[in-house]
Formats: C-alpha cells, structure tokens, sequence
C-alpha cells in the first residue's frame, strides 16, 4: 500500500517540478507574500479535480478493454521521454529568472483568476494529471486510488513548499544557472521513470 502511495507521489513530483507558469507563478507570489494560501488552495483543489478525474477515468477504461493498459504504458513511455527531452533542452538553454521588480501586487480576486486561467488553460496539465498519472494508475488495479491519492499529496506539498517556502529558496532562483541545476534533474527523473514504466517495473 505504501510503495502504491510513494510510487504516485514521485511520479506526480517529479511531473510538478517541471518549470512552467504556474509554479513560476505561485513562487512570485510566495515572493511577494501576497494571497499565498488562497493561490496555493485553488492550485491543490485544481489538483485533485484533474488527477482523479483521470484516475476514474483509466479505471473504467481498464476494465472494459484491459489491451488499453498497454496502449497507455507505451504512450506514457513516449510522453515521458518527450518530456524528459525538453528538460533537459531547457537545462542547456537556461534563461529563466525569478524577478519581482516593477511588478504590483494583484488584488486576491485577480490573483485567484490568474491562477485558475495558469492551470486550467495549460493543455499540459492534462497529460500530467488526466492523461500520464491517470494511465499510471490504471495499472495499479485497485489499488489506484491510493496511487492517485499520492499524487495528490505530492502536489500539494509542493505548492506548498513554493508558496510558503519560496523566501527561502528566491536566491537560488535569482540565477538562470539554478532553472537550469533544477530542469536537469527533472529530465533525467522523467528518463528514468520512462525506463521504469517501459520495463513494467
């Protein structure tokens, strides 16, 4: 049960930690220390629609056509190596910088909105949550729902860590060099988990 929990919470930090514009997001926020619990809040409840939307979704599929479990391996397998690919890209091409300067601080109303349009509007996160993590699950039989729920907390610790934690960790931030340390580990993690998931390990 335990192994079924940490394996979704891995899978789901490691897709979480890529760089995008919600995390960059909700670290400015942590930042500037403005409406961090309510952008955090909306960005785990967000989480938790997607992630076990798809796990109720592959659960079904699962168990009307079984031969779909091998489908969504090796399309899981192809989308992480993708993936892991463009993180690695990233790391060689590092160019992104965390500055607040010049920027005002939003109203709670237009801070919620930018984060609801950040998550939602980003076609990525539905092949992270609904789709890769969904496919994932669907091989864990029953067992599903405890793997979704470990993705789940992955998220959450980690919007977390970004919001409340990101005073902390903005002089690491203040240099490309640091995206680029952070985007290698996130390729060679989705590498390997591509190798993982191809051997059904």
């Amino acid at each position: 049960m335990f192994s079924t929990f940490a394996a979704g919470f891995a899978l789901s930090f490691s897709l979480i930690l890529a760089i995008g514009a919600q995390n960059a997001f909700v670290l400015r926020q942590g930042l500037r220390r403005a409406h961090v619990g309510p952008v955090v809040a909306v960005c785990c409840a967000s989480e938790a629609v997607l992630i076990f939307s798809g796990v109720a979704g592959f659960g079904i599929i699962a168990q009307s056509a079984p031969w779909a479990l091998e489908v969504m391996r090796w399309a899981g397998v192809a989308f992480l190596i993708a993936y892991g690919m463009r993180a690695l890209h990233a790391a060689l091409t590092a160019k992104e910088t965390l500055s607040t300067e010049g920027q005002a601080t939003q109203s709670l109303q237009a801070a919620l909105l930018t984060t609801l349009v950040l998550t939602w509007a980003n076609p990525h996160v539905y092949l992270d949550t609904v789709g890769l993590i969904g496919a994932v699950s669907a091989t864990y039989g029953t067992g599903r729902w405890v793997f979704g729920t470990g993705a789940l907390a992955a998220s959450c610790v980690f919007f977390l860590i970004l919001g409340y934690g990101a005073r902390v960790l903005a002089p690491f931030f203040a240099k490309p060099k640091s995206w680029a340390v952070l985007d290698g580990i996130v390729g060679v993690t989705m590498l390997g988990l591509a190798i993982k998931l191809a051997l059904g390990a």
